[in-house]
């Protein structure tokens, strides 16, 4: 049977440690770390967190409508099966080696080095601020992301993004697996070390973008303000407008409306192994 804790305030230390299928509403925790660790099947209503490693250990968590402040650092460690709907999330280092993921209308505004090592994460209208967010991650699903923080996705693999908008300097690197579509992509250096990246009806800026990438496949995107892109890169794409420049492909073929330049000054590599069609010249 359920037990309902209503307008309280828990202070100390683990305050519930070890709890089990509890309605928590209207709540505050402050003034103690680890205020739910080791818990099971835990519905939290309006709750707000005020202190350190709230819900570590811990599987089956529900929360609508609940507040992690600034002080809630690391907030969810190495726990299973939570769902979050219309929460802000002020703290940073939130989400750490977990597993079973779902935000829903979530906002993160100091979501530095967020969503780590985690696998089977579902984002849907979720807007985040912060750097190296969702770092070595797997099984991601994400609609509709509004992130501003640089280096996003570093290592992340199985990945699908939808209609969303990224400003991330160096997002992607060292990422396999990884489709976007629909979507906004602004930052210096995308995709840089990774393989098998697909991009679709995507908007891309992006200087020296997608180099030293392995099975790079664009569908119909455009290139605004790149330059020194795809170099050292095998890569099928398919180009809406001009590319500003095109640097050492290594293989693969390129369509674009036309391009600023083309350079190929490595004599490694072989101008022939990549095939380049400018529908207005170049």
């Amino acid at each position: 049977m359920t037990a309902t804790l209503d307008e309280g305030v828990f202070e100390g230390e683990r305050a519930l440690f070890m709890r089990r299928d509890l309605l928590i509403r209207n709540s505050i925790f402050q003034n103690g770390e680890s205020p739910l660790k080791e818990c099971r099947d835990i519905t939290l209503e309006n709750t707000v967190f005020k202190w350190k490693y709230p819900l570590w250990y811990g599987e089956n968590f529900s929360l609508t409508g609940c507040s992690l402040m600034e002080t809630a650092r690391a907030g969810i460690w190495y726990t299973r099966n939570i769902t979050m709907k219309e929460c802000d999330i002020q703290a940073p280092k939130t989400f750490r080696r977990s597993q079973g993921i779902t935000l829903e209308h979530v906002t993160l505004t100091n979501a530095q080095e967020t969503l780590w090592h985690c696998r089977d994460v579902r984002l849907a209208h979720v807007t985040a601020r912060g750097t190296y967010f969702g770092m070595d991650s797997q099984g991601l699903e994400i609609e509709d992301l509004r992130l501003d923080g640089d280096y996003s996705f570093d290592g992340a693999r199985d990945l699908v993004i939808r209609n969303s908008r990224l400003l991330s300097k160096d997002a992607f690197w060292n990422a396999e697996n990884v489709e976007v579509y629909d979507s906004h992509i602004l930052g210096e250096y995308l995709g840089w070390n990774s393989r098998n990246v697909t991009l679709v009806n995507c908007v891309v800026e992006s200087l020296q973008g997608m180099c030293y990438m392995k099975d790079l496949r664009m569908v119909n995107c455009r290139l605004i303000n790149t330059t020194l892109a795809f170099e050292y890169s095998t890569v099928e794409a398919e180009l809406e407008g001009t590319v500003g420049s095109i640097k050492n492909p290594l293989a693969g073929r390129i369509t674009a409306g036309g391009a600023g330049e083309i350079i190929f000054d490595d004599p490694q590599v072989d101008p022939a192994r990549t095939e380049i069609i400018l529908r207005r010249g170049s």
